[in-house]
């Protein structure tokens, strides 16, 4: 029903930035939150960001907290996760989510398929 696309990622030097972009296409008619999670190889998947459906309020996982910033256009179905002083620690797939509730859990409804993103020091 909603598909979801991650761009931006790729190899950066720690203290870095990138700019991850998550485009939705679909039935998106309908308000819905969206969130970033992120996944290392052999680890759980972990709550990175969200915001909510009107870009009002957004949430922050304390390890990137005042590095990263999630933001939305209102014209365009985009999310963006810019992310600053990239560390070592921050190297994973990051996932864009779309769910009715907003949630530190992996519980959204719709998935992208991920983008690789690795910090080098």
């Amino acid at each position: 029903q909603v598909q979801l696309v991650e761009s931006g990622g790729g190899l950066v030097q720690a203290g870095g930035s990138l700019r991850l972009s998550c485009a939705a296409s679909g039935r998106t008619s309908n308000p819905y939150n969206m969130g970033w999670f992120r996944q290392a190889p052999g680890k759980e998947r972990e709550f990175v960001a969200a915001i909510s459906w009107n870009g009002i309020l957004t949430y922050y996982a304390d390890s990137v907290k005042g590095r990263f910033t999630i933001s939305r256009t209102t014209i365009e179905n985009t999310v963006y996760l810019q992310m600053n002083s990239l560390k070592s620690e921050d190297t994973a797939v990051y996932y864009c989510a779309a769910g009715r509730i907003v949630s530190v859990q992996p519980l959204y409804d719709y998935w992208g398929q991920g983008t690789q993103v690795t910090v080098s020091s």
